[in-house]
């Protein structure tokens, strides 16, 4: 998540001027389909997270204020979604039962278990959190000693999690630009840090997910003023504990889309790898809850 002061203010201050109007730059090839999504209620918007299913028709989305949803995709005869249904954006809950306090309801990243079980990662504190179902109270789960040491709003913005149930998260900045991403893994009920990415200009982690075909696929964003958000996409391979075979799949221009925050991958019926992104709106009119898909080479 950015800082919504900053955003919030050098945005719209340049939509106000009417100086943000400009003409929307060519999506880069494989965009399918570019839907905004509208709902209502105190938790809807900040999306921050997003899990689709093997279909395609079903997702359940996190906000950054503590708050998670399910619903449905309507999708045309060439897959393009059309409409979403969902129904109330509720809020997490906390070990205890009661909702999440003020200060430590900042849920970034989501992973979604084959059996429904749900994890968040949160920033502030930076903690990972089991929820049994959608509506569960939150169960405690162990820490890396690193994550004391993060700050609260660049901690863990990603959560993704593999085919056996290990999980995977990395912060949203490494802190200085020849740094690499630090990968930590929690399995078999402890964290280690086997590995790390490498940093590639001013572009900052927003989600990573592990797609079907068992490689690890980051999203990326980079703020640049009135200029809106650009985004990144790139797939690495597992190799042992390393992450090898960097590449590139998907780059847009600034203000092509907006704050893409989070992200699954699943296969169409055709066949084909689709990622399925979801913005961030901040909270804030002149950004949108907009759902993005794009075709990805195998």
């Amino acid at each position: 998540m950015l800082k919504r002061t900053v955003v919030g203010l050098t945005v719209g201050l340049f939509a106000i001027l009417g100086m943000g109007g400009s003409a929307r730059p060519i999506p880069p090839p494989g965009l399918i389909g570019d839907f905004n999504w509208h709902g209502s209620g105190e938790l809807f918007g900040g999306f921050s997270a997003l899990n689709v299913s093997a279909d395609g028709a079903r997702f359940v989305a996190l906000s950054d204020q503590g708050g998670i949803v399910a619903g449905q995709f309507q999708r045309n005869a060439a897959g393009v979604i059309v409409g979403v249904t969902n129904g109330v954006v509720e809020p997490l809950l906390g070990p205890t039962g009661k909702r999440l306090g003020q200060f430590n309801t900042d849920s970034e990243g989501m992973a979604v278990a084959p059996d429904g079980t749900i994890f968040v990662s949160f920033e502030g504190p930076a903690m990972v959190r089991r929820y049994a179902h959608l509506g569960a109270s939150a169960e405690t789960m162990p820490k890396h000693p690193d994550f004391a040491f993060m700050a609260h709003n660049t901690s863990l913005e990603s959560l993704a999690i593999g085919a056996d149930g290990t999980l995977y998260t990395l912060p949203e900045t490494s802190g200085v630009m020849d740094r690499p991403f630090k990968i930590y893994r929690l399995r078999n009920g402890a964290w280690d840090q086997p590995t790390s990415i490498p940093r590639r200009g001013w572009f900052l982690v927003s989600d990573a997910t592990v797609g079907p075909d068992g490689r690890f696929y980051v999203l990326e964003r980079q703020f640049l003023g009135f200029r809106g958000f650009a985004s990144r996409i790139r797939r690495f391979t597992f190799e042992g504990d390393a992450l090898t075979h960097e590449e590139q799949l998907l780059r847009t221009m600034p203000g092509t889309h907006d704050n893409l925050e989070g992200l699954s991958v699943w296969r169409d019926p055709a066949g084909h790898l689709r990622a399925t992104m979801v913005s961030d709106d901040n909270f804030l009119f002149f950004f949108r809850n907009e759902i993005v898909e794009y075709r990805l080479p195998d």
